[in-house]
């Protein structure tokens, strides 16, 4: 099967490996000439035979946005579109709509593996319709894990249930690696515990907190003890805020997500106004001492 890849980062590039590691031809586009096949989109939609399949793997807004509306002036009828990258499950209406105008298909698919899927695999959860899902399968089987397809694919619905679905896992990451970073620093403040890493490593194996993210903490531990070389600073990429705005449309209560969500912001604040004005009404309503700055700093 042919496949026009578009963005080849620091997944696309992996993922374009994983299909043509599995058969399949891969024509990929990006805008570091040391990385593309072809020179341009159009260039890659020329090399495709019709019908034509092309996944798209860019930054999620304006750059997927902008990717979508060249695409529907070059590709037509009976041709498909894979939107793989973290976009918001409300844009999926959208791109589908422009492309749908020139009869192009359209689905959106939450991809899961990182840097590591090359070799592991990749989780995928797609959005659209079946006929589409089913003409695309032979890549997503090549991008999976082996195994049973139910493990590791599913067809969540319409389109936009692909990246709703991606959505709801990466904010049930942001709670599980919260989970482990603050009981990674709990073990560091005891003075009985003389290794907190090597207490985490002795988890990676019969215990109910088992996982791949607590294996990635350890790696880093080893690598870094103490983490020392590392900023607390923690961004976000959007899908935990958006999933924390769902809940809140549904009213169903996240608590351990947002919590995950707000510690990121806290991490930017290396002094933050929240804690000072906590700081002053403790001193203000109970006299309880507060810390000048200049403490703090010496």
């Amino acid at each position: 099967m042919q496949l026009g890849l578009i963005g080849l980062g620091r997944m696309g590039g992996n993922m374009r490996e994983r299909v043509r590691a599995a058969g399949h031809e891969v024509v990929g586009f990006d805008f570091d000439p040391t990385v593309r096949d072809v020179d341009s989109v159009a260039e890659l939609v020329t090399r495709l035979s019709g019908p034509r399949v092309v996944w798209v793997m860019v930054p999620a807004g304006e750059p997927t946005r902008s990717v979508i509306a060249e695409l529907s002036e070059l590709l037509g009828p009976g041709d498909l579109v894979i939107e793989g990258g973290n976009s918001r499950f409300s844009d999926d209406e959208f791109h589908s709509a422009v492309l749908g105008e020139r009869g192009i298909g359209y689905l959106d698919c939450g991809v899961s593996g990182g840097v590591w899927g090359l070799d592991e695999g990749y989780g995928l959860m797609v959005g659209g319709d079946d006929a589409d899902v089913a003409r695309a399968m032979p890549i997503f089987d090549a991008l999976r894990p082996e195994g049973k397809r139910e493990d590791s694919f599913v067809h969540a619905g319409p389109v936009g249930a692909g990246h709703y679905a991606k959505m709801v896992h990466n904010g049930i990451e942001y709670g599980l690696m919260q989970a482990y970073a603050e009981g990674y620093e709990l073990l560091a403040a005891e003075p009985r515990i003389t290794a907190p890493d090597a207490v985490m490593g002795a988890w990676r194996q019969g215990t109910v907190v088992r996982s791949w993210l607590l294996d990635l903490l350890v790696a880093a531990l080893r690598q870094d003890p103490g983490l020392s070389s590392i900023s607390g600073y923690t961004e976000d990429s959007g899908e935990g805020r958006w999933t924390v705005e769902e809940a809140i449309s549904h009213a169903v209560p996240v608590p351990a997500i947002s919590a995950a969500l707000f510690a990121r912001f806290s991490s930017r604040q290396p002094d933050s106004p929240a804690m000072k004005a906590v700081s002053a009404l403790r001193q203000q309503f109970g006299g309880h001492q507060v810390r000048s700055m200049e403490a703090v700093q010496s």
